[in-house]
């Protein structure tokens, strides 16, 4: 369907179709015609889906301009700002993302002239508490990537929030998955919602997908071959901890690959720094943990690296929904070890456009882990 079909300001559609968005993705076909009839919804949809502008397009077609009458809950402050930016981008209205890590005066003037609000969970609270953000005049309420935010312990703060909003809203709550905790909330703060559930696939036809068994002693020494094999676009390496994160990176270098690493220890600054340098390709290649890469809005990547395996398969199409983006292509590889058989196993089971590879004849390397700092321990 096409997006002026569905999109009832011409300026808006023109602004998409200039920004070359012209057709609806599943779940904006789907989403944007039942909250623009003011319906609460539930909404499943996986990464890189397009569910961004599910939700801004009904907002800013209906928001009248009078103090502040949207908002918005992200988990990170990545997507806070990402969200911000599109709303910047198509609306006359002001938005501001809120986030802790910066200035709090800085937020607070700004939400003096601001009408939606797009922020973290913990420095929104902090705002209402000191009585510098009134949510009451709020019409339009979102949970976006809800089951991200629950995961990280959000829930005490997201139903203080949402009951500093007035009753009488329209909330929409969209999530990668769909857990008890995240029924329960709908449940306990939506009327009558209209679900709307986007299955996620393994694959699309843009990407392709494959996987090298190889010994985990060996595991990087292949990823080395493969980055400096795969060298014509930007690379996102998974690995599973923030301490295996800082080590790829690191060891990388060591071997003339331009690397950086994110997870959720750096300070926001240093986040900041590192994305804007993997933007400007001063670096090629960023490994992240997934909780990091949840809600980054690259869109030209062009190989996923898993280097440690997924623990389930909607994990798998979140990493994966990292490329392939805007119409372009992408590879996801991933590297299987002993003690990745049984996990990655249920995921290739699901889908055989999953080619296993060849492994190919590559240099050993020398890959240091450094061990983590022993606890002293107090008598």
């Amino acid at each position: 369907m096409k997006m002026k079909e569905i999109i009832e300001n011409d300026s808006i559609a023109l602004k998409l179709e200039k920004d070359g968005i012209t057709e609806a993705t599943h779940v904006q076909e789907k989403a944007i015609p039942v909250i623009m009839e003011g319906n609460d919804v539930v909404v499943k949809s996986e990464t890189g889906s397009g569910k961004t502008l599910a939700f801004v397009l009904p907002i800013i077609e209906n928001i009248e301009g009078n103090g502040i009458e949207a908002l918005v809950i992200a988990p990170t402050r990545e997507l806070a700002k990402q969200i911000t930016g599109v709303f910047n981008r198509y609306s006359k209205f002001r938005a501001t993302a809120i986030y802790g890590g910066v200035s709090i005066s800085n937020q607070i003037n700004e939400l003096k002239r601001t009408n939606i609000v797009v922020g973290t969970p913990g420095r929104l609270l902090d705002l209402i508490r000191r009585q510098e953000l009134n949510l009451k005049n709020v019409k339009y309420l979102v949970l976006d990537e809800a089951d991200r935010m629950l995961d990280m312990g959000f829930i005490d703060d997201i139903e203080s929030i949402i009951k500093a909003t007035k009753r009488e809203r329209q909330t929409m709550l969209f999530s990668a998955t769909i857990p008890e905790q995240v029924v329960k909330i709908s449940k306990k703060y939506m009327k009558n919602a209209e679900k709307i559930m986007i299955e996620g696939r393994v694959t699309s036809e843009k990407q392709e997908h494959m996987f090298y068994v190889v010994s985990f002693n060996e595991k990087f020494s292949l990823l080395v071959h493969l980055l400096k094999k795969n060298n014509d676009g930007i690379s996102l390496i998974f690995c599973a901890t923030k301490r295996m994160t800082d080590n790829v990176a690191k060891e990388l270098r060591k071997n003339g690959i331009k690397s950086g690493a994110i997870h959720g220890d750096m300070s926001q600054k240093q986040r900041e720094e590192m994305l804007k340098r993997f933007r400007k390709r001063e670096i090629d290649v960023l490994v992240a943990t997934d909780v990091a890469a949840r809600g980054l809005d690259i869109d030209n990547i062009g190989y996923i690296y898993n280097f440690d395996v997924p623990r389930e398969e909607e994990m798998y199409v979140h990493r994966a929904g990292r490329t392939a983006r805007m119409g372009n292509e992408g590879r996801i590889i991933s590297l299987v070890s002993e003690k990745d058989y049984t996990l990655f196993g249920r995921i290739a089971r699901k889908n055989d456009e999953i080619k296993e590879m060849k492994k190919p004849d590559f240099e050993r390397v020398h890959f240091r882990m450094e061990k983590a700092p022993q606890r002293r321990w107090r008598r």
